[in-house]
């Protein structure tokens, strides 16, 4: 969801075998303001976007919400052993461990 920060990132949400989020989610420790002011630097616009943590190996998986339920339902029958042949990810998801 978007935002996730803090808490959340570091103790539940970052804790998993595979990690989603939707395209253009905010997601990290701390806001971008306030690691700039700590760092002194200027980050990049797209710095803690769902997409800039995917391209870094940060999440596994960049889905809109509308294929959210699919992508479960496949990841759910590849980890019980029940994947189809030839099934692949949605077509917009982004998946960086394939």
């Amino acid at each position: 969801v978007d935002p996730c920060y803090a808490g959340v990132v570091a103790s539940y949400a970052s804790v998993a075998d595979i990690i989603i989020a939707e395209p253009g989610a905010r997601i990290g420790f701390a806001g971008q303001r306030v690691i700039e002011q700590t760092i002194r630097q200027k980050l990049p616009a797209h710095f803690q976007t769902a997409e800039f943590m995917v391209e870094h190996g940060m999440i596994d998986m960049v889905v809109p919400r509308a294929e959210l339920r699919a992508t479960l339902a496949r990841l759910l029958r590849l980890y019980t052993g029940k994947a189809r042949d030839g099934a692949e990810a949605p077509a917009n998801s982004m998946m960086l461990n394939a």
